[in-house]
């Protein structure tokens, strides 16, 4: 038999109602991270984040719709055609307009074995809250 998994989008496991699908998981993927996002229109509570603490880059590609992609002070147009890599320590955030997006979401650890996230198998509790980490990681440990 063929190594080899095909499945459409709803047939994976959905977080936030359905606005993220654990794309990487379901498909048995190890060696990079993959995730799909949908974002309804005028969505602006996606988390501004980088992955300084875990280096991870991530490419970003809109499969449909159109998102702004905000890195720094700057602003990238994401639509279908148009990928973006934002590095590991770049603070970045995804808004949308009058149209939501889809966006397929890529990441790897340059120079390292990617090790994926706990919240990334099908199953899994939801991710941690950009800026959480931070505060834990600074609590003592008893």
């Amino acid at each position: 038999m063929a190594d080899v998994t095909v499945k459409r989008l709803e047939e994976f496991d959905a977080i936030f109602g359905g606005g993220m699908r654990r794309v990487r998981a379901g498909l048995g993927v190890t060696s990079f991270g993959m995730q799909v996002i949908e974002l309804p229109p005028d969505f602006s509570m996606y988390p501004s984040h980088d992955h300084s603490h875990d280096a991870q880059e991530e490419v970003y590609l809109a499969l449909g719709g159109r998102a702004t992609l905000q890195v720094g002070e700057e602003e990238f147009v994401l639509e279908p055609g148009v990928f973006a890599r934002v590095g590991p320590g770049q603070k970045r955030k995804l808004l949308t307009g009058d149209e939501g997006a889809r966006i397929l979401v890529l990441g790897g650890m340059p120079g390292r074995v990617y090790e994926p996230p706990e919240w990334t198998e099908e199953g899994g509790s939801l991710p941690p809250m950009p800026g959480k980490e931070e505060a834990q990681a600074a609590e003592p440990t008893t």
